[in-house]
């Protein structure tokens, strides 16, 4: 077994959701989910076929962001993972609505920060044994940082 980490790529003012679901009715599900969260959201989703013709799948309503799944998928090159990458929204937006499609087993991050996925390779295949999320704490935040957490809440209309 070799692990390797694949470093994920973030369209640029957006983010990406990194899942694993199990069956070829993913794309079309997570598009009918996404969509039914917000008409504003831009996105593509690519999802790796883990068996038959082992293809990564796709759809999307913005090309930029479809092709940008298509590529950290490919990248990836896990069999039933899945990629979701957006603007216009945040993964807190739709997670609730991807994690409710029945095909979703797991999602593994949904982030803007840089992303690694901690992928083993075996002679039958590649699967996803972790994440690692952005950076490492570099200390505990302060009362000039709370002030500064619930701004930002603020700015994005999650707090008053």
């Amino acid at each position: 077994m070799e692990l390797k980490a694949v470093r994920l790529t973030i369209p640029e003012n957006g983010n990406i959701i990194v899942g694993q679901s199990h069956f070829i009715k993913t794309v079309e599900d997570i598009y009918e989910a996404m969509m039914n969260t917000s008409p504003h959201l831009q996105f593509g989703i690519a999802f790796n076929e883990a068996s038959g013709d082992c293809l990564t799948r796709w759809d999307g309503n913005d090309d930029e962001l479809t092709q940008n799944a298509i590529r950290n998928a490919s990248e990836i090159a896990a069999g039933h993972v899945f990629v979701v990458a957006l603007r216009n929204g945040f993964p807190i937006n739709v997670l609730g609505r991807i994690q409710a499609v029945p095909e979703v087993v797991n999602i593994y991050c949904a982030t803007a920060n840089p992303v690694e996925l901690i992928v083993a390779e075996t002679e039958q295949g590649r699967g996803v044994l972790g994440v690692i999320d952005g950076s490492s704490p570099k200390g505990v935040e302060t009362e000039s940082h709370v002030r500064q957490r619930v701004e930002l809440l603020q700015k994005f209309g999650y707090k008053r």
